[in-house]
């Protein structure tokens, strides 16, 4: 190749590197921020079973690291950070008419299954399912197993005994976001990966790299949805920015401030509380939007400090697993938030 043609390409391929390197930020580069990225690095190298820890704040990637092998290719199973993506679908399909609301009940999506279904069942709203205040037994913990290799996950879930009054006390259940993901596919007639490809990943560039189906093919509404750090953050900045992303509205930023307000108490603990497929944990002597999946896949959305944090773990049970969950919020606690607040 000649050489005036080889130094242009020389020179592009250096840039191109430079451009997919540059969110990696060390932690010895402090001049740009209040934080002390040394601090927050060597805590988490004290987490054994951390993946990746991402900090983005006022447009900039603060900290960007990979733990334990991981990189930044590598995708997460978000577990059931998953639930907070069916919110977003659901309040898309909300805006755009598909759902006609949150009150609609969900016997309108299931006459086949719940025609003669006692009325308390019947009444059961689409805002309950969004809120964990169905009122039907649990099918996570104890009865996930059971619920997982049944025929008809759809069906099983609205089998379960009525165990409380919809719309009074939580009762967290991931075959309640499955019956999202149903009812989604009901009424627009398309797939939830299709529906969430036009309206929601496809116009933020956010990759779905895998999400399992149940037995009916309906994708599974709660967990096994896998996205790499990065897509999980840009996940975070959709809410941050209250819906909005490169000058479309894709969630009303009614939706979003609904998402996360607390609607129900988590039976879970003092101080945590439920939105829409979010939880609010009380953090820093504030209330923070967190989309929580099981062995510490998590999204951190402050709005005072504009600040997104994503934090992904192993999530193979084992010794080790709740000390982790705590240590990734401590972490994020004392190192991230307290000192913001501080200022």
């Amino acid at each position: 190749m000649p050489l005036r043609r080889v130094v242009p390409y020389l020179m592009c391929l250096a840039l191109s590197c430079m451009t997919f390197l540059a969110p990696l930020v060390n932690a010895s580069d402090t001049s740009q921020h209040d934080l002390d990225l040394v601090a927050i690095e060597r805590a988490a190298n004290n987490l054994p079973r951390l993946h990746s820890l991402l900090i983005h704040q006022h447009g900039d990637m603060v900290y960007e690291q990979y733990f334990n092998g991981r990189d930044a290719s590598q995708a997460a199973n978000m577990k059931s950070a998953s639930k907070s993506v069916i919110s977003a679908l659901v309040g898309i399909a909300i805006a755009r008419g598909d759902i006609a609301s949150l009150d609609q009940p969900v016997s309108d999506y299931f006459p086949d299954i719940l025609a003669d279904a006692a009325p308390a069942k019947r009444a059961i709203t689409i805002e309950n399912l969004l809120t964990m205040e169905a009122g039907l037994e649990s099918t996570s913990n104890r009865n996930y197993g059971r619920w997982a290799v049944s025929d008809d996950w759809v069906r099983f879930v609205l089998e379960q005994p009525m165990i409380g009054t919809p719309g009074s006390d939580m009762i967290y259940s991931t075959g309640s976001t499955h019956l999202l993901s149903a009812i989604i596919e009901r009424a627009s007639g398309i797939s939830t990966l299709e529906y969430a490809e036009r309206h929601l990943t496809g116009p933020t560039g956010i990759n779905i790299t895998y999400w399992s189906q149940d037995p009916q093919g309906v994708y599974f509404g709660g967990n096994n949805l896998e996205m790499r750090p990065r897509d999980m953050l840009k996940f975070g900045q959709l809410y941050l920015n209250g819906g909005e992303w490169g000058g479309r509205q894709l969630l009303s930023r009614e939706w979003v401030e609904q998402s996360h307000s607390p609607h129900a108490d988590s039976p879970r603990g003092q101080g945590r509380h439920y939105g829409y497929g979010w939880w609010l944990r009380d953090l820093a002597g504030m209330q923070v939007p967190v989309a929580w999946g099981y062995g510490g896949q998590l999204i951190f959305v402050v709005e005072p400090f504009d600040l997104v944090v994503v934090a992904t773990a192993d999530s193979q049970p084992g010794d080790g697993r709740y000390m982790q969950l705590r240590g990734i919020y401590d972490l994020v606690e004392t190192h991230i938030l307290a000192p913001l607040a501080d200022r």
